[in-house]
């Protein structure tokens, strides 16, 4: 079993802590004048999203996570599995639930990456810019332009974005993912 002594805690590494897969955010070293020295440690759990902090001893370690991140395209779905392919053509399912939100923000043949732990998939991430076609946005009236500057619109992955009021049907729009905000229009 391989571990971190919490003096190695350092941004981006991947660690066990509560037997769930953790990437440590930040870390700070503390030597204070009386006492022991310590690390304080923000934690993201891979599995839950959820931000934790806490404060680790000098001679405390945690085991190091089997996890690791590759980029796939992604082809196609059914409902209950998202389909993807690596460079060397072989197919992944990933069940939907660990798809989760990001599903709008796939299109076919686009790249994401997905990390596994112990081999199997716990989330993917698409890229961070997706260009989309509007298929269905509200019309601006003329008065509208007064009170308000932006307008929902529907894209052809389902994804509801607010876009400003000159975007039509058809339109191609760049959008953020992290966010789920509009950027700016593709010509």
């Amino acid at each position: 079993m391989r571990v971190y002594h919490s003096n190695n805690f350092r941004s981006g590494r991947k660690i066990i802590f509560e037997k769930e897969p953790c990437l440590i955010e930040s870390s700070e070293f503390v030597k204070p004048g009386k006492g022991q020295a310590f690390v304080r440690v923000k934690l993201r759990k891979l599995l839950t999203k959820q931000l934790i902090e806490k404060t680790f001893k000098s001679t405390d370690s945690l085991e190091i996570a089997d996890v690791s991140e590759y980029t796939l395209s992604y082809l196609y779905n059914n409902g209950y599995f998202w389909y993807f392919i690596n460079d060397k053509f072989e197919e992944l399912s990933v069940d939907e639930k660990i798809v989760g939100v990001n599903k709008k923000w796939l299109l076919e043949q686009d790249t994401c990456v997905i990390t596994f732990w112990n081999n199997q998939p716990i989330s993917i991430t698409p890229n961070i810019f997706v260009e989309l076609k509007v298929i269905d946005t509200e019309i601006a009236l003329k008065s509208d332009t007064v009170n308000t500057t932006t307008k929902l619109a529907k894209l052809s992955t389902g994804a509801i974005v607010k876009v400003p009021l000159f975007i039509q049907i058809g339109s191609l729009i760049k959008v953020d993912t992290r966010s789920g905000e509009y950027v700016s229009r593709v010509k």
